[in-house]
């Protein structure tokens, strides 16, 4: 079987990625190990043609026109024309995208296609109260209406895309991301006692100016308290910082204790299991998820976290049993949960075990990459 995944974010060195880049990074390297050939297509960081081989993964980041109100065309053409060459020298069985990327594919009839939902335009536009981008809606619709099968990363995302979207009387399979169990592994570390660590994007739909609000609540009873936060960056239209606009509104206000909150920004993958073995508690209050990596990813670590009850939340973590759930929209329940990881050490420890076997059996690398399998090859003999 050869597997053609779309992308614009598989990780390279020195420039950032995002959640579906880590995916695709955990999850085309097992693919191979089970014989499978996995291809990468994407547009490149800078506009210049490259190509990379990771793990028997083949990689192609394309170079295309930067001109303002058409880099979309002269990037589509390019994809299409990789894809057909591509494809002539080694047919491509299915095509993998997320919403958006298959509007302007130019779809090839042998070819099966199949989008992965991560959350769209639409879910998270609804979700942030955002109206609806009169391009971005037509491409996502356009692009379900080419998709032969879908797979969604949670119970969550599937039933709220389509309150937005028609999936045609197509196939929809719940499948979750990967966690690789033994790199995301218990750690003899020192924990930094009292360290509350977040790692992820920071920006408003992750609850980062939530957590920063609880921060003064949870010094009044632990003052020795640190709140750690990991993470690149976010930038409004207008090109201004969000991490700015946090000191200038949240962080001034705190006095002597924005001494306390440290941003480290945007960290080496391989170094966040360590910056999750020395947390306290990791707390990831996002107003919305798909899924999430962290949360399970830190869980897997045996990890005490404190993840949002919003959307596919429950799906992940059930409340005192193998974690946190918190209310992400109130900085009280945030550093009430805090509080209470702190002053229950004997309780934490048996709720840190249950968090990682309920990871291994829901969400290990393993077990992911046999569901997948399991559904391309349903695919390809339908």
């Amino acid at each position: 079987m050869h597997l053609c995944l779309i992308t614009h974010e598989y990780p390279k060195a020195g420039f950032a990625h995002g959640g579906i880049g880590s995916f695709i990074k955990t999850l085309a390297p097992k693919l191979v190990e089970q014989g499978v050939k996995v291809t990468v297509v994407g547009l490149s960081y800078d506009f210049k043609e490259d190509y990379q081989e990771d793990s028997g993964v083949q990689i192609y980041r394309l170079g295309f026109l930067n001109i303002k109100w058409f880099s979309w065309y002269f990037a589509m053409r390019a994809m299409n024309k990789k894809i057909a060459s591509i494809h002539k020298k080694n047919p491509i069985d299915i095509i993998e995208s997320s919403e958006l990327d298959l509007a302007f594919l130019t779809k090839i009839p042998e070819i099966k296609y199949i989008i992965r939902l991560h959350g769209g335009h639409h879910f998270f536009a609804e979700s942030e109260n955002r109206k609806i981008h009169f391009f971005k809606g037509f491409q996502e619709k356009l692009s379900f209406k080419k998709a032969d099968a879908f797979i969604a990363v949670s119970n969550y995302v599937k039933t709220k895309t389509n309150q937005f979207l028609s999936y045609n009387n197509k196939l929809v399979e719940t499948i979750n991301y990967p966690i690789d169990v033994r790199f995301f592994s218990p750690k003899k570390s020192e924990i930094k006692k009292l360290s509350i660590v977040f790692v992820g994007s920071v920006c408003e739909k992750k609850g980062v100016r939530q957590l920063i609000q609880s921060f003064p609540l949870v010094k009044q009873k632990y003052p020795d308290a640190t709140l750690e936060i990991y993470g690149r960056d976010w930038f409004f239209p207008n090109g201004k910082s969000y991490i700015s606009m946090l000191m200038e509104t949240e962080i001034s206000k705190l006095g002597n204790l924005k001494k306390d909150i440290h941003f480290h920004g945007l960290v080496n993958y391989k170094s966040i299991p360590d910056i999750y073995a020395a947390a306290h508690v990791c707390v990831f209050p996002s107003h919305m998820e798909t899924q999430g990596l962290v949360a399970p990813e830190a869980m897997a670590m045996e990890k005490l976290v404190i993840f949002t009850n919003q959307g596919p939340g429950p799906e992940t973590i059930t409340n005192l049993e193998n974690g946190l759930l918190c209310n992400p929209f109130s900085a009280e329940d945030i550093a009430d949960k805090i509080c209470w990881v702190f002053l229950n050490e004997e309780n934490v420890k048996q709720i840190e075990n249950n968090a990682r076997t309920f990871v291994i059996g829901k969400f290990s690398s393993d077990i992911i990459v046999k569901k997948n399998l399991d559904f391309y090859y349903s695919i390809l003999n339908n």
